[in-house]
């Protein structure tokens, strides 16, 4: 996933960055301190890790690959944040073999849920790693988007498996090994006692709209991102994200 800062990515970001700045400026309000300690669960190569670290936060990334961790530092070192940045290799099932329960003011879990053998343990362990009032950001792979995108591509049949399959794959050659409702989303983060405060749909429209026009086009990037925002709070189009995505809080 591309840096959201820089605006070509911001397509398939936006939606999301602005979500969580919010929720991390609010847990600056509440809490007093400037610099909040942030979990990235899956984060990889920083691509919210390093931009969070700008907003002058604490982040501990957790990622399974030590490549993306090699790659997390050489970023996090080019943007001039390596001080606020820290690496770690393991993943959300094992969290607490590597970072401390109860220790975060917000966790990032972003792309992970659709790889996890249970979804359900890795949003428990996301939550038990947060702080009383903590925010919560949780980002996967919508169904909807899926079915919608292998129908336009003509694979009809493929769109009908995946709709009807419990994990939402169109077929052994699908590279996405889980897929979610907004629904199942929420009653996964709603299980844990936290309360979801909103759920967005993302990349609504931007991987539909063929990219020579978003670059060729005066004005139709700053549109289209225009579009995705004012879509992306409106339930109708939750069925039809790439991806879907809840913020939580956890009230205990």
């Amino acid at each position: 996933m591309p840096d959201p800062m820089r605006p070509r990515a911001s397509l398939r970001t936006a939606v999301v960055w602005e979500v969580l700045k919010d929720a991390l400026d609010r847990r600056v309000k509440a809490t007093g301190r400037e610099a909040l300690d942030v979990l990235d669960t899956g984060g990889g190569s920083g691509n919210f890790a390093v931009p969070v670290a700008r907003l002058g936060h604490r982040v501990t990334v957790v990622d399974p690959s030590p490549n993306a961790l090699f790659a997390l530092e050489r970023r996090a070192a080019e943007a001039e944040v390596a001080d606020r940045v820290r690496g770690v290799q393991g993943d959300v099932l094992g969290l607490f073999d590597v970072v401390e329960r109860g220790g975060y003011d917000a966790v990032l879990c972003h792309g992970v849920l659709e790889y996890v053998e249970d979804p359900a343990e890795g949003v428990r362990n996301a939550v038990d790693a947060l702080r009383s009032e903590g925010a919560l950001s949780l980002l996967a792979a919508g169904l909807g988007g899926a079915v919608l995108a292998r129908a336009l591509a003509g694979h009809f049949t493929e769109a009908r498996r995946a709709l009807g399959d419990p994990a939402g794959r169109w077929g052994d050659g699908d590279p996405v090994p889980r897929r979610f409702t907004a629904e199942q989303l929420t009653e996964l983060v709603a299980a844990t006692g936290v309360e979801v405060g909103a759920v967005h749909g993302v990349r609504v429209f931007a991987d539909l709209v063929p990219g020579v026009l978003v670059d060729t086009e005066p004005g139709a990037l700053d549109a289209l991102l225009k579009l995705e925002a004012a879509a992306a709070e409106l339930p109708a189009f939750h069925s039809v994200a790439t991806q879907l995505h809840v913020l939580g809080e956890k009230r205990v």
